[in-house]
């Protein structure tokens, strides 16, 4: 069993920042690629960073330059740096980990957190 669990979501103003977490917990051998999507109400999710465990990483590009995915692999959290925030990155951000157990592997995702950019 494979837990995540997201944090630093919450209100802010446009051109703002935010810093979103995600803990990654339970029996875990191996963390691939750990990432985050976002999905604002009446869209489809939508990627938006990934980072692998060997330091690769992929942007979405309504957000390069401005979001800067992290992870710290000792302790299974990846880290999602926003800034210069724009109403349209409004959405509920999810944590995503392809890990690898003792017995399987898979995709694992958060619950979400809530981002909104707003004056």
């Amino acid at each position: 069993q494979v837990q995540l669990v997201e944090s630093g979501g919450g209100l802010v103003q446009p051109g703002g920042s935010l810093r979103l977490s995600c803990a990654a917990s339970g029996s875990i051998f191996r963390i691939n690629v750990m990432g985050w999507y976002r999905q604002a109400p009446g869209k489809e999710r939508e990627l938006v960073a990934t980072k692998t465990s060997a330091g690769s990483t992929n942007y979405s590009d309504s957000v390069k330059g401005r979001f800067t995915i992290s992870r710290d692999n000792a302790k299974n959290t990846v880290y999602l740096q926003m800034n210069s925030l724009k109403p349209e990155d409004t959405a509920v951000y999810y944590c995503s980990a392809s890990v690898l157990t003792s017995s399987v592997s898979g995709d694992y995702w958060g619950q979400g957190t809530q981002v909104t950019v707003s004056s």
